[in-house]
């Protein structure tokens, strides 16, 4: 037998069949992320819209499957439910408006003025909070905080007090929880502009915090937006924060799961609401135009 006909023999790789097959490629690289995309988190989404719709008997607590608009309308008409929905919206546009106000002085002078050094342990400062389990962190913030925490009790002698366990409380620990995911895109941002601008709004009078607002602020407008995504929706689906340091204080999550066993299909309507609220969100940012450079 020939050489030749070895070779027509042997088992071609798979790397040469997909070369030749474009579409087979195609097929291999999607066929694992669409399953997950459309198998579990696109269907996982349309059966909590579906279970929306559903009733709960009164006596039996059994989900009944049908279709009734009664879940929102509670959602819309039962007052605690609304104020729990307004509330959790000012939360996450608050933490979105502080971690936005923070990140960008913080990005310039990390990126433009710190040395290397000074630079090295300001990024190891902002990403500490990602070192640390969630709950770890959560307590440790309600240690800090308590009426008997770290706060007050070294601030008492000069007769300061902290605002104790409430709504104030809860948004402080969601930007401390979420300040990273703001800060490290815009310090990215920041990085990667001229220096030679700083220099020629100094040269034009310019002070530093109006060079941030009319120089830096708007070349950092794209990743502000990226950030704010991230600060808003986790700030938006989040309850925990609220259970250990909000005192009273419910969130959107909070009905959820005091829902979730006694009434999944009001559960399953309130849940649309924060995803009603981030589509809007998306859609607003999208006006701007800054999700087209991202």
């Amino acid at each position: 037998m020939s050489s030749q006909n070895l070779l027509e023999r042997r088992p071609k790789p798979i790397s040469t069949a997909l070369y030749r097959h474009p579409k087979g490629r195609l097929a291999s690289l999607l066929t694992l992320p669409m399953t997950w995309l459309i198998g579990v988190y696109i269907l996982s989404l349309a059966l909590l819209l579906v279970t929306a719709f559903w009733t709960t008997d009164p006596f039996t607590s059994r989900v009944k499957p049908g279709f009734t608009l009664e879940n929102f309308q509670q959602v819309v008409t039962v007052p605690a439910f609304r104020d729990t929905a307004l509330r959790t919206l000012g939360i996450a546009l608050a933490v979105t408006a502080i971690c936005a106000l923070f990140s960008v002085p913080l990005a310039v002078f990390m990126a433009k003025v710190a040395g290397p050094r000074l630079r090295a342990v300001l990024a190891v400062l902002v990403t500490l909070p990602l070192w640390a389990g969630y709950l770890v962190k959560i307590i440790g913030m309600r240690l800090v905080w308590t009426e008997n925490g770290f706060f007050n009790w070294s601030l008492s002698p000069l007769g300061i007090e902290g605002p104790g366990l409430g709504v104030l409380t809860v948004i402080l620990t969601l930007v401390y929880l979420w300040f990273p995911y703001m800060a490290i895109p815009v310090y990215a941002a920041v990085a990667q502009i001229p220096t030679n601008l700083f220099d020629a709004s100094s040269d034009l009078g310019a002070g530093g915090f109006r060079t941030i607002r009319t120089v830096v602020a708007p070349l950092l407008l794209p990743s502000l937006i990226a950030g704010s995504i991230f600060t808003f929706s986790l700030s938006l689906g989040d309850y925990i924060a609220a259970m250990y340091v909000g005192g009273s204080t419910q969130m959107i999550g909070s009905i959820i799961a005091q829902n979730i066993n006694l009434n999944p299909p009001l559960a399953a309507a309130f849940s649309v609401v924060p995803i009603v609220l981030v589509v809007i969100y998306l859609a607003a940012v999208r006006r701007t135009g800054a999700l087209n450079n991202l």
